[in-house]
């Protein structure tokens, strides 16, 4: 039986950065060593559905939304929350980007 793997809420932002830049699940995996496809594929629908919270969870926990987790201090949070807006504000330049085309 397998173990469930955790990986850092930083393995998890490069990997919604390196989708966004075009690269293929496959490289994506090969470059952060991530084990199961699925797991980029779950990411990426988090990041769509706009539940980057749960980067920052523990496997198998479900927060509720901006609840974030209760042991973080207030600068943690902000600097988590800072992270969501600059992912967001990527995604909005690469569309702006693609509408102009």
């Amino acid at each position: 039986m397998s173990t469930k793997v955790m990986y850092p809420a930083e393995i998890k932002e490069k990997a919604i950065k390196m989708k966004l830049a075009g690269k293929s699940t496959k490289e994506i995996m090969r470059t952060l060593n991530i084990k199961n496809p699925t797991q980029v594929k779950t990411w990426w629908r988090w990041y769509r559905n706009e539940e980057t919270h749960r980067f920052h969870q523990g496997v198998g926990k479900q927060y509720k939304y901006q609840k974030g987790v209760p042991e973080l201090p207030e600068i943690e949070q902000l600097k988590i929350a800072l992270r969501q807006k600059e992912l967001e504000l990527e995604i909005l330049k690469k569309y702006k980007a693609l509408e102009r085309k």
